[in-house]
């Protein structure tokens, strides 16, 4: 899959395994943890939510049960497509392709930002941060989920996976953001074992793939997550 929209920075597990990472979606976070604390910070019932890098549109229906209206914004046009397709006869959803750093949204127009494991990384992300600038309105709140290297099973993998990466680095830039930090955990949790294997190939280098695979047994992973979160 390479038909993306001019600015978008390459996610290779979905673009390259959208099925499979259909199954990663399935397993994160079974006992809704991340939507409980964002629920306790902000709600979005009657709320337009703006849900950034929606990839096949997963989370979209949840957000349409409660919201007044969900965007989804996709910079990939094929899983911009499956999100359409994923979310038809929802009529309070529509999906868009773009970039997070030019939002085709209208300014002041969102109240609740979904950013999950897309584009807002810490360092670089400054023009994104800028548009959730123009299109949130006062009041709204913009959260952020992103790996917490620093514990879990998975946060050990993850350190084996990007050795250079540096957590503390990755807080002070949130921090000086105005973006508050919320540590979470939670699992995933796979029905399968050729499922939790195909995952883990798709989300780390070939050599420590093999070793995670043989070194894990079972079908559950302890994870630990970071949300951060900003109210404008």
């Amino acid at each position: 899959m390479n038909s993306a929209v001019s600015g978008a920075i390459p996610s290779p597990n979905i673009w390259n395994s959208p099925q499979v990472y259909e199954l990663e979606n399935r397993a994160v976070d079974p006992d809704g943890v991340i939507e409980a604390a964002m629920r306790e910070i902000r709600g979005w019932d009657g709320a337009h939510v703006l849900d950034i890098g929606c990839g096949t549109g997963f989370h979209l229906p949840r957000f349409a049960e409660r919201a007044r209206w969900v965007t989804g914004v996709e910079p990939h046009a094929e899983l911009a497509g499956v999100a359409g397709a994923r979310t038809h006869g929802l009529a309070n959803v529509t999906v868009r392709t773009g970039v997070a750093q030019r939002l085709p949204v209208a300014d002041a127009s969102v109240e609740v930002v979904h950013a999950r494991w897309a584009y807002f990384f810490g360092p670089g992300c400054e023009p994104g941060l800028a548009e959730l600038r123009r299109v949130v309105r006062r009041g709204g709140v913009a959260f952020v989920i992103d790996n917490d290297a620093t514990r879990s099973t998975f946060g050990g993998w993850f350190r084996r996976f990007l050795p250079r990466y540096d957590p503390a680095a990755v807080e002070r830039f949130w921090a000086a953001q105005g973006f508050e930090r919320r540590p979470l955990e939670m699992r995933w949790r796979f029905r399968r074992r050729e499922d939790f294997e195909a995952v883990v190939r798709i989300e780390f280098s070939p050599e420590l793939a093999e070793e995670v695979v043989s070194a894990h047994p079972g079908l559950e992973v302890d994870y630990a997550v970071n949300l951060w979160w900003r109210e404008y």
